[in-house]
């Protein structure tokens, strides 16, 4: 299917808090997308999804879902939804991160994407937030 196809698609993957479905939902996304015909995609929306789903995973002690939604005529979600409403700490420029390992992740989600956000969820009694970030299919 070419990237130019009209028709928005949307997938789901419902994971649990376990370091191992970083790896299972990134492979998945590579998958989607090549299904799809967007190829060209698939880097960058990996390091998006790893660091959105390592979030989600490391941060919260409940389950947590991948989210990857295609908009014509050329927009690419992807979202990480977890259990937790609090808001995620706001990136901090790449400058002042020096050599530390860790609070990488939203600032190269916010490098790496055209827009990025998130929102507190509340349905059926529970409670979470929903992170997403967008790319433009060149």
């Amino acid at each position: 299917m070419p990237e130019n196809t009209p028709e928005p698609w949307e997938y789901c993957l419902s994971i649990p808090n376990d370091p191992r479905a970083v790896t299972i939902s990134r492979r998945t996304l590579r998958l989607i997308l090549t299904a799809h015909g967007l190829i060209g995609l698939v880097d960058v929306a990996e390091l998006l999804a790893t660091e959105l789903i390592t979030n989600a995973v490391r941060h919260t002690k409940g389950p947590a879902a991948l989210r990857v939604r295609w908009a014509p005529p050329g927009t690419l979600r992807i979202g990480a939804w977890d259990a937790d409403p609090e808001p995620p700490e706001s990136p901090v420029p790449l400058a002042r991160l020096g050599e530390t390992e860790e609070g990488r992740g939203l600032v190269l989600v916010r490098a790496c994407s055209e827009v990025w956000g998130w929102h507190p969820l509340s349905r059926h009694g529970n409670r979470g937030k929903y992170v997403w970030c967008e790319l433009a299919a060149a």
